[in-house]
């Protein structure tokens, strides 16, 4: 096994194996330190033999490592006897069992003491599984931010002493919005990879849409779990035909929408009409979004001026310059490129999505419909040097290179 192999496994069962050993040690800190060095060793080891059990191998390695951690604490040495007296703990060990543990261990990771980036990016890294490179570009912030924030927030959960459970329902409730908002993000990585040569990774956008579902079931009466867990589920739908079989993206335009996952549409409406119950909150309304493209035979025939609507709405609930330039790309559509790239342009004034190849993505896509080739293939140029994702950035040289 390979360094890619140990990447694979880590992407799947960290926030398990960091969630069980947050439980087993009652120390967040350690037990994410104590995972990173168990997959250093398996980058060593894998490669000369391979475990037959290769989660299970890295949870155990790593619990082994917590307790030599533990055992140089001089405070806490009940608690490693606890531990070392354990001999049930090896590479057979039941991960499926923890996934309670994993969601403690979300709401541990976005927790009040913590500021709103600091949670993000500590869940992230520890119940996601991503990179500080990968979360960096996510939020457009340098790579060494990320790690200063991923580092604090374990500093800070330390020295207040959260504990590692749920907490009540009260208290739950009020911090379900943080939730949320990482969970969204776990799984916008998923549907549309910042770097790398794959657009689409399904194990990271499984891996949130599993967790929402637990979170659904835990808080039944909350319409904007409902709304997200909606969303996520239509989305997810259209990973079957987002990629060609060498794994290059394909247009909406251009999908087979018979490849679409039917069950998962359905699941997506089911999930949205629980969350229109209470009226609808942003993930809602993006979820209704996404609920008219499901149904759309094609783009031609897409209900755009409904979405128009939807966007403005969805400006005014959550106003963000993600959802203006996604409303000018309905704009575009319902009422032509002119009209969009007034918006776009007023976004590009106010500088608010700086170093973000999606502002020149859709800018060049509008010029290309005004006709205005030159400067829609610089546009295009300009995009696929600010992309990190491979083969995002070969589609965007293709179609600029066609504009030549």
């Amino acid at each position: 096994m390979g360094t890619a192999d140990v990447e694979a496994v880590w992407r799947v069962e960290s926030a398990r194996i960091v969630a069980a050993l947050t439980r087993f040690t009652g120390d967040f800190g350690l037990a994410e330190d104590a995972a990173q060095e168990a997959v250093a060793e398996a980058l060593v080891s894998w490669p000369r033999a391979a475990p037959a059990n290769p989660a299970g191998w890295l949870m155990a390695t790593a619990r082994r490592r917590a307790i030599d951690a533990i055992r140089r604490r001089v405070a806490l040495q009940d608690r490693y006897a606890l531990l070392a007296a354990d001999p049930t703990v090896d590479e057979d060990v039941d991960l499926d069992r923890i996934d309670d543990d994993v969601l403690a261990l979300m709401f541990v990771s976005c927790h009040p003491v913590l500021s709103p980036a600091a949670r993000v990016a500590l869940t992230l890294r520890v119940v996601g599984g991503l990179s500080s490179e990968e979360i960096a570009r996510a939020f457009v912030v340098p790579v060494p931010t990320v790690q200063a924030r991923v580092t604090r927030a374990k500093k800070t959960i330390a020295a207040a002493r959260v504990p590692f459970e749920l907490p009540p329902a009260g208290e739950r409730r009020a911090r379900l919005g943080g939730v949320l908002s990482v969970l969204y993000v776990i799984f916008t990585e998923g549907s549309t990879a910042t770097s790398g040569d794959r657009l689409v990774r399904p194990d990271v956008a499984s891996e949130a849409v599993r967790l929402i579902r637990t979170l659904a079931a835990l808080q039944p009466d909350e319409p904007e779990v409902h709304g997200l867990l909606a969303l996520c589920e239509l989305t997810a739908a259209r990973f079957p035909a987002r990629t060609a079989p060498d794994g290059s993206p394909v247009l909406l335009a251009d999908q087979d929408r018979r490849l679409w996952d039917l069950s998962a549409i359905r699941r997506g409406l089911a999930a949205l009409a629980r969350a229109s119950t209470r009226g609808l909150g942003p993930y809602g309304l993006q979820a209704t979004i996404a609920a008219i493209h499901a149904s759309a035979p094609s783009v031609e025939e897409t209900d755009w001026d409904r979405i128009v609507v939807l966007y403005e709405a969805l400006g005014r609930a959550a106003p963000s310059p993600v959802v203006e330039l996604n409303r000018a790309v309905a704009v575009a559509m319902a009422s032509g490129p002119a009209q969009a790239l007034t918006i776009v342009d007023e976004l590009i004034a106010a500088n608010r999505l700086p170093g973000s190849h999606l502002v020149p993505t859709v800018r060049g896509e509008l010029l290309t419909r005004l006709g205005r080739r030159p400067e829609a293939r610089a546009e295009l140029e300009l995009a696929a040097r600010l992309c990190a994702n491979q083969r995002e950035r070969s589609v965007l040289l293709g179609k600029a290179a066609a504009l030549s």
